[in-house]
């Protein structure tokens, strides 16, 4: 676009660099207002929710049947057409732990080998996420398992080898780590192992992941990144009721293993009207939420709230905010296009690629850690397919590479202030 400068229009570097600090002086000044209309020196009371999108006013959500119909790539599972509005199918008002819970559901009704065990889930498990389903479908079906994750896995992958369809839950995607050798030598490996005589497609395993927070080192933890180099499994992460359905049984049907990993915290704050029909979304694809032309911002889980807010702040600041050392007026127009990745490995890089030839700049953002993280992979992917269509670096706004703190979660996880100045960064290079 016309109003932004592309690295060939050499900036002075004293320049950008004292307008950098400054910015940053002032950004530490209004991290705390940023989210209301408070200045400094006004005492008044902070309003309830304050002015920016949050995840219950989300426009990513779709909070009517008609919009929920039109959700790109839903293909009804009993004749595999994609959906309209107009097919006569009813919606119903869930959250995200209502929607998973329909998805297994759907999975036990449908397939008669399926079955669904781990920690507690036979009284519903602490999420709330398999409750009723012992009592509908049999303690033959439904049942709980002992404190071992390794077990769980280990049990499932045996299970998937005989031909039935496991569905494991552990419990905390923080302590899926006894669990690492079943899931990274067995799991992933045991097609290529017997020569494709046997495989343990059929497992999936369901897991709570991201931040909450306040649940510090044990409990908002994001262990997506371990498992990159673990080729045979898939890694998804859905971002909302509609997506956690149909993705979640997309994964139950996959001829491969899945990690189903769900942003704990979307459990009960993300709402929509999701489909009761058996329906599935594509894996390994990515979706475009907010087309734009002059930088893509990638993301997936939680974040993408935190970027929706984070674009709302760019495009119009708050009164803490608006100045031009912080949001330089010129970028406030800027056209950003958000991208949920949904599937984190094996991620869909002709989608990212396309989108990042178009927009020249990338900023992704995750809540794991930035070494070795998920946006390292795609940053030297991307360095790689694009380089000579990028304006700018290739910029991660990530969690810090320390424990989730046991106090002040808040300042470990990217926070739209972060994402805001990654943008303006990014833009301004």
């Amino acid at each position: 676009m016309n109003t932004l400068k592309s690295r060939t229009n050499g900036y002075n570097t004293r320049i950008i660099l004292s307008s950098r600090a400054q910015r940053y002086s002032q950004i530490r000044r209004a991290r705390c207002y940023a989210t209301t209309a408070a200045i400094e020196g006004d005492n008044a009371p902070l309003p309830a929710g304050g002015e920016l999108p949050g995840i219950a006013t989300s426009k990513l959500l779709r909070t009517t049947r008609e919009t929920a119909l039109n959700t790109p790539g839903l293909s009804w599972a009993d004749d595999g057409s994609i959906s309209t509005a107009d097919g006569g199918r009813d919606t119903r008002k869930m959250n995200m732990y209502q929607a998973v819970r329909d998805a297994l559901g759907t999975a036990l009704a449908k397939d008669d080998n399926a079955v669904v065990f781990g920690e507690d889930v036979a009284f519903g498990g602490v999420f709330r996420c398999t409750m009723g389903l012992a009592q509908e479908y049999g303690k033959e079906r439904v049942f709980n398992t002992p404190l071992t994750e390794q077990g769980i896995v280990g049990f499932g992958i045996g299970l998937a080898a005989m031909g039935h369809t496991p569905i494991a839950e552990i419990q905390f995607s923080d302590y899926i780590y006894p669990a690492f050798d079943q899931i990274v030598n067995e799991a992933a490996k045991y097609r290529y192992r017997s020569g494709g005589q046997f495989n343990a497609g059929g497992l999936t395993i369901r897991t709570p992941s991201m931040s909450v927070g306040h649940g510090g080192l044990y409990h908002s933890q994001s262990p997506e990144g371990f498992f990159l180099g673990a080729s045979g499994i898939k890694i998804v992460v859905p971002r909302s009721p509609i997506q956690a359905k149909g993705l979640l049984l997309a994964s139950i049907r996959d001829p491969n293993p899945v990690i189903f990993m769900e942003p704990k915290i979307l459990y009960r704050s993300s709402v929509e009207q999701v489909p009761i029909s058996d329906f599935t979304l594509p894996l390994s694809k990515i979706e475009t939420l907010v087309p734009g032309s002059d930088l893509t911002l990638l993301t997936y889980g939680t974040p993408l709230y935190t970027c929706e807010t984070a674009l709302s702040m760019l495009s119009s600041p708050p009164p803490s905010l608006d100045n031009d050392a912080i949001v330089p007026k010129d970028v406030r127009k800027a056209k950003i296009e958000l991208i949920d990745l949904r599937t984190i490995l094996p991620w869909d890089v002709e989608g990212v690629v396309e989108s990042v030839n178009r927009t020249g700049r990338l900023v992704i953002v995750h809540e794991a850690g930035q070494i070795g993280g998920v946006g390292a992979e795609i940053a030297a992917e991307i360095q790689k397919r694009c380089f000579l269509r990028l304006e700018a670096p290739v910029k991660r706004v990530c969690g810090w590479d320390t424990p989730v703190g046991l106090q002040y979660e808040k300042f470990y996880i990217p926070d739209a202030i972060r994402v805001m100045d990654a943008i303006v960064e990014t833009l301004k290079f």
